[in-house]
């Protein structure tokens, strides 16, 4: 099910011009600066949905973050890779738009280092996420002003990725009310 670009990631500049790919864990082994998407599904009632990470992840297992989370493709857009990532994480599709993008840099005790260039991706969604076992380990609807609260009671539960973006850009990624 996976093509031959599935386990590289885009290397870019610190103004996200590609300058080539590399293959993802070798990119996470030596920090190298790469493309990346968060997205963030909030329903109606402005709750983010959270999910576990896998316990079988290659980093980060059974933490808490985002709705989900990867990498472009060659070719493909940030909404494109959005929607295919949503749907392959979390079992489900919707609309979603771009907000802002920044770099971050996180390392973690495995050796890894997530150096990324990141897009943040915000849809609405209202149903009940059918989340692939391989990927998923659980998920929540959660108010901001809880997580906000947890994060700082328990921030060892979230990914480094997910603490760095609330705690930043958080009244940023909260899709405008139409």
């Amino acid at each position: 099910m996976t093509d031959s670009t599935s386990n590289y990631v885009i290397l870019v500049d610190e103004n996200d011009n590609p300058l080539g790919t590399m293959e993802k864990i070798e990119a996470h082994e030596k920090a190298e600066l790469h493309r990346a998407f968060s997205v963030f599904i909030y329903n109606s009632k402005n709750e983010l949905m959270l999910q576990q990470r896998a316990l079988s992840k290659y980093h980060t297992p059974g933490l808490w973050t985002n709705t989900c989370c990867s990498h472009q493709k060659l070719n493909e857009t940030n909404i494109e890779a959005g929607k295919r990532r949503l749907q392959e994480e979390m079992g489900f599709s919707t609309d979603l738009q771009e907000t802002i993008s920044f770099i971050y840099k996180a390392p973690f005790e495995n050796g890894l280092t997530e150096h990324e260039y990141d897009y943040i991706l915000v849809g609405e969604y209202n149903d009940e996420p059918q989340p692939n076992p391989d990927e998923v380990n659980a998920w929540k609807w959660m108010k901001l002003e809880d997580i906000e609260v947890d994060i700082k009671k328990n921030p060892s539960n979230y990914t480094e990725w997910f603490k760095i973006i609330f705690a930043k850009h958080k009244s940023e990624m909260i899709k405008s009310s139409t």
